[in-house]
């Protein structure tokens, strides 16, 4: 099958498209590199059904395709405040263009969105049909409302034109790829202890997460896609071990065998203070559930991290 995945060069979209290859799938991979990083898909280069377009998805652009996973969004607090407008034009007009493209080709598709759209959730667990509490005009309204926004244009081109849409709300997730400066808890606590640097926690560190590893979220995608009966659906995607930012923080310490500290800032502006997903849905209908223990995800993350930290520092000596 023919697949496009926007942000195909960022933290997910790269894992994604190379579990899509796996399967016999030709991607092309469409970024602007905003966010996305061509490191993230240098493996793939090599292969004959890898194609890599450089493009910022809000623009026309033609393509054939046969299913479209919309990716492309800075997705991190440091990415998202950075480039406020990028991101609510992608997760708006760049939705819209790709919609429109799949509407054209009788495509199947993928919206990502986001646990942020449930803001800071005043239900615990979050569930799909929780329209959530989210500030519109605080600083990270430019990627919850957009989400969101993007959510209403999925959902209204699968009741206006029969489109085959669905939506995945996509809660914490870590891995390889990820941006060690995008101000992430998992990359900012394992850069930070991998050096014996203080750990950073904003707030007085009882906010809790849960978190999700990387090939565990993209096996849901895939199902997400490719499940038959799943069109005007939305499922969440994420781990259900809630522990605070804390004892992520102390449990990172003792993975990496770090002498590091930790170290209090005040809190950020509309910070969730509790993020589970109830995922009963994706685990009924996709047959889907998270297979990697978390002291696993986290080593593997380690050592990438660690192998990461090791050729920038080479590099720049």
């Amino acid at each position: 099958m023919k697949i496009v995945v926007t942000g195909g060069a960022g933290f997910i979209g790269s894992h994604l498209c190379a579990r899509l290859l796996e399967d016999g799938h030709s991607v092309l991979c469409v970024d602007n590199l905003l966010t996305g990083s061509e490191q993230n898909i240098e493996s793939l280069r090599n292969n004959p059904h890898f194609t890599f377009v450089h493009h910022d998805v809000t623009q026309p652009f033609y393509f054939e395709a046969e299913a479209i996973y919309h990716l492309a969004s800075p997705a991190s607090p440091v990415g998202y405040m950075e480039h406020p407008i990028e991101t609510i034009m992608v997760n708006s007009l760049g939705t819209y263009q790709m919609l429109e493209q799949a509407r054209k080709q009788k495509a199947l598709f993928l919206f990502s969105s986001t646990s942020e759209a449930y803001g800071d959730p005043l239900v615990h667990p979050q569930r799909e049909d929780y329209w959530g509490n989210v500030n519109p005009v605080g600083p990270r309204a430019c990627y919850d409302e957009s989400k969101r926004l993007g959510e209403t244009l999925t959902m209204e081109y699968y009741r206006q034109f029969q489109l085959n849409a669905r939506i995945v709300r996509i809660f914490n997730t870590y891995g390889p790829n990820s941006q060690a400066d995008d101000g992430r808890m998992i990359p900012n606590f394992i850069t930070q202890a991998l050096q014996h640097k203080p750990l950073t926690i904003y707030g007085d560190g009882s906010f809790t997460r849960s978190i999700c590893y990387v090939s565990d979220l993209v096996e849901g995608l895939v199902l997400a896609l490719f499940k038959p009966f799943t069109a005007g659906e939305i499922f969440n995607l994420g781990n259900t071990e809630e522990l605070t930012i804390l004892e992520f923080a102390q449990t990172i310490i003792r993975l990496c065998q770090s002498s590091s500290t930790i170290i209090f800032e005040p809190g950020r502006i509309d910070d969730p203070e509790r993020r589970r997903p109830d995922i009963t849905k994706a685990q009924q209908v996709l047959g889907w559930q998270y297979k990697v223990l978390m002291a696993d995800g986290l080593k593997r993350t380690i050592e990438w991290f660690s192998t990461y930290i090791s050729r920038i520092s080479t590099v720049s000596s």
